[in-house]
């Protein structure tokens, strides 16, 4: 038995056309994101609305193949189809797109989606643990607050840039509840479920509303749990799925995994549980700007370099998950991904003996039953 409460997930996307368009209408602004590296704090504190815009489905990639090369990520295709076709309201909806220079096939991209909706670009430093790299970020956030005030017509206050900080740390404490539940053995929500879930309350416009959606969620997670709900079973194979990140349309290997009788406990990506790792000091009375500067550029995507944080992150979370094997998901012609599985898989299978496969594809179904073989044969390993 599912938990009731995951239906008012389901709804949230197309329940909150309606709301972001009469927020419009209201004259509140909204700024679109592409990554996690975006300080959403700045974009709250300007009593703006932020929302992700990274594509996650194959529909609209045929339109942008009329503009990007074919042999580019499908991401950054289904970002660019979206925005081309008109067909996702929330990027109608948005007054400002802010992109960072996180890899050269959407850096170039965001020069073609300037032509479409005004669009800033951060300059992402990639050697994170330099000082100068730091001072860049920072000049990089002072910039965007530049920007986003004379775009929004808005002052953004010292006072309200902390309360977003604090809002924001709220949403990500309460997100990383939601994953831990997983940390139980048997499990206590399936992979697609908390796929769905993460991924769908990143549409909703009131912020403070989907942290009580979330609450609530968990605490019939666990009221169900006392009652013997579980997951699978004590013998169903824990995976824990690394690398690009994922979403509802690009959920292609956690519901294989779960198709075949394994299960995706855990997922490590900047739509999964990275993110959830760097909530702020909030009595940190330091440069707000400089705060956040440090937390955004800890993140450890594999634009970085080098990266060692992804590795410590995975290390941990295979020991606090039980997690049985791993699966490295890499999106076909992303290059950091591809090229620092090298380093997962070191980590993985010499250091601590876990099953491990890379998968490399893209959003489409053509290559779905030859994922099955493989995947069904890399479960029967563990």
């Amino acid at each position: 038995m599912r938990p009731a409460l995951l239906e008012s997930f389901q709804e949230i996307r197309d329940k909150n056309m309606l709301t972001f368009k009469e927020a419009k209408e209201r004259g509140v602004k909204v700024a679109g994101i592409y990554c996690g590296y975006c300080p959403r704090e700045l974009v709250l504190a300007a009593g703006a609305i932020p929302v992700g815009l990274c594509g996650t489905r194959e529909e609209p990639i045929a339109a942008a193949e009329k503009d990007l090369p074919r042999n580019l990520c499908p991401l950054i295709k289904s970002s660019y189809g979206f925005a081309a076709t008109d067909t996702c309201p929330y990027f109608h909806f948005s007054d400002l797109i802010i992109g960072e220079t996180t890899c050269d096939g959407k850096k170039k991209m965001f020069e073609l989606l300037g032509k479409i909706k005004p669009v800033h670009v951060m300059n992402l430093p990639q050697i994170p643990d330099r000082e100068s790299s730091l001072k860049l970020w920072h000049d990089e956030l002072q910039r965007l607050q530049k920007v986003i005030e004379e775009s929004f017509a808005v002052e953004i206050s010292e006072e309200a840039l902390r309360e977003a900080i604090h809002q924001t740390n709220e949403e990500l404490r309460v997100r990383k509840e939601l994953l831990d539940l997983n940390r139980n053995k048997p499990a206590l929500i399936s992979g697609m479920d908390l796929l769905m879930t993460t991924f769908q309350v990143g549409f909703n416009a009131d912020h403070k509303e989907g942290v009580v959606m979330m609450e609530r969620l968990i605490a019939q997670v666990k009221e169900m749990a006392a009652q013997g709900h579980q997951v699978g079973d004590e013998k169903t194979p824990r995976i824990l799925l690394t690398g690009t990140p994922v979403g509802m349309g690009s959920e292609k290997i956690v519901s294989l995994v779960e198709e075949c009788g394994g299960l995706v406990v855990a997922m490590q990506n900047c739509s999964g549980y990275t993110c959830t790792q760097f909530m702020v000091d909030e009595n940190d009375q330091r440069d707000p700007l400089m705060i956040l500067a440090e937390k955004y550029l800890s993140i450890p995507c594999s634009v970085m370099t080098p990266n060692p944080g992804r590795l410590a992150l995975l290390e941990q979370m295979i020991k606090d998950f039980q997690i049985d094997g791993v699966i490295d998901l890499t999106w076909q012609a992303c290059h950091t991904f591809n090229v620092e599985s090298f380093n997962v898989s070191e980590l993985v299978k010499n250091k601590l003996g876990l099953p491990f496969i890379q998968i490399e594809t893209d959003y489409s179904n053509s290559d779905r039953e030859t994922l099955r073989v493989r995947i069904e044969a890399f479960l029967e390993m563990i």
